[in-house]
């Protein structure tokens, strides 16, 4: 396996497909999303609470950490989905009246070790050919970012960046960028 640092938009399309169906079917779905979608890291993404995700307002407030800024993000119409999906059938997990949004089927929350094991074995399923880990999703974001053509500090503030030195990594290697230049 490589040690490329990212998923392509199509592997995050494969990674979601690999998902089988069951008990914890939306719920995983719902994080690959939520992950990629606002570029969570790992401990963002288990300490997200139920109170954290605003349905009736279609957004979403995300606690950075390593010191970066707090944003609130809009939730996308395919990702609601999974999210109204998710709550319908949070009731039948144990621990349901806690307040951590994603919870293990044995109680509490998911713990970074367990996220880390269920990514790592849906992208097995899925055929990527590199062990996929949740940090991979983030940059994964940071990308589709800017081949969506989204300014340097526009990504800065969605991933919650206090550095732009953090951010560049994404619009430097975008070749996309160039396109527009006629000589």
């Amino acid at each position: 396996m490589n040690e490329r640092k990212y998923l392509t938009q199509v592997e995050m399309e494969r990674l979601v497909g690999a998902v089988s169906t069951g008990i914890n079917e939306h719920r995983d779905k719902c994080m690959l999303l939520m992950c990629f979608i606002h570029g969570l890291r790992v401990s963002e993404l288990a300490g997200l609470r139920i109170q954290d995700v605003e349905v009736s307002t279609k957004t979403i407030y995300i606690a950075r950490l390593k010191n970066g800024f707090s944003v609130q993000h809009p939730i996308q119409n395919r990702e609601m989905v999974f999210i109204k999906k998710w709550l319908e059938i949070r009731s039948q997990y144990l621990d349901s009246d806690s307040n951590w949004l994603f919870l293990s089927r044995h109680g509490g929350r998911l713990s970074r070790q367990q996220l880390y094991r269920l990514f790592r074995k849906y992208g097995e399923s899925a055929g990527i050919n590199v062990a996929v880990h949740p940090h991979m999703l983030r940059h994964a974001c940071g990308y589709a970012l800017a081949d969506n053509g989204c300014d340097t500090r526009l990504i800065q503030d969605y991933l919650g960046h206090r550095s732009i030195q953090n951010t560049v990594i994404y619009t430097a290697s975008n070749a996309g960028r160039f396109r527009a230049i006629t000589l």
